[in-house]
């Protein structure tokens, strides 16, 4: 199928947030089903949720609204606009700090970081868009500037700022996707977290090929502790940050010294 921006010879815009339209609405006209961008955002962030990002369609959305699919048409041009509206939506629920709250920088940062990776976890379909848009909504422009503004009260040099959001939250960005598709994983079997791992770590002990790297990694689950699965990616999640958080302790010190 062919786009209109290519059928009328115009560069694609780069993103939703650039069209120059009040976010309500759309082109002249009323509102067609008493439809909004609100109410269709919603809906198809309900529908990602519910079904996951392959499956997701504007004729999907349509039947979910129990409208036409032209009717959503009348408020967004392309199904790549409500995906990029959905992710900004998702990050409004982030809770973030005040821009003058006075708090260590240290504990800010790892709240923040639980915040995005929960987030994460709660959104399995959000990793996948993450970098596929410039992600300049309201929402992720916010939660950006909250970043920006912890990692600058480090005491970090200027120029090595963005190293240090980029180590700590692409980690918590990997972390975070690997384990939303896993409990996704988990949940179309049917069984608790507990029993799939459970099952899944009996069975490829069988396997010889397998079972030397396995078990290696078995024991070094044992010594880490945490009775349940949720309790051993909640405690390796915590080590992880407190690594990255000392390492830029550690850079602070250099540079200082």
């Amino acid at each position: 199928m062919v786009r209109a921006d290519q059928r009328s010879g115009k560069t694609p815009r780069p993103s939703v947030w650039l069209e120059g339209r009040e976010r309500g609405g759309r082109r002249g006209g009323g509102q067609p089903s008493g439809l909004d961008r609100d109410r269709i955002t919603g809906a198809t962030v309900r529908l990602l949720d519910a079904e996951g990002l392959e499956k997701f369609s504007m004729r999907r959305l349509a039947a979910e609204l129990d409208v036409t699919a032209m009717s959503v048409y009348w408020y967004v041009d392309t199904k790549d606009d409500l995906l990029e509206l959905a992710l900004d939506r998702a990050f409004g629920e982030l809770a973030l700090p005040g821009p003058d709250s006075g708090a260590d920088w240290r504990e800010e940062l790892r709240a923040l970081a639980r915040e995005y990776r929960a987030l994460l976890v709660r959104h399995s379909w959000l990793p996948a868009l993450v970098g596929r848009f410039l992600n300049i909504g309201p929402h992720a422009l916010r939660f950006s500037g909250a970043v920006q503004r912890i990692l600058g009260r480090t005491g970090l040099p200027e120029h090595e700022v963005t190293g240090a959001i980029a180590a700590v939250f692409q980690f918590v960005y990997g972390h975070g996707a690997v384990e939303g598709h896993f409990r996704d994983r988990v949940a179309s079997t049917g069984l608790t977290a507990d029993e799939y791992h459970h099952h899944a770590m009996t069975e490829v002990l069988r396997d010889p090929d397998a079972s030397d790297v396995v078990g290696r990694s078995a024991r070094i689950m044992e010594a880490r502790g945490g009775d349940t699965v949720e309790e051993m990616l909640d405690r390796d999640f915590t080590f992880a940050l407190d690594l990255l958080i000392a390492g830029i302790e550690a850079m602070v010190a250099r540079s200082r010294g």
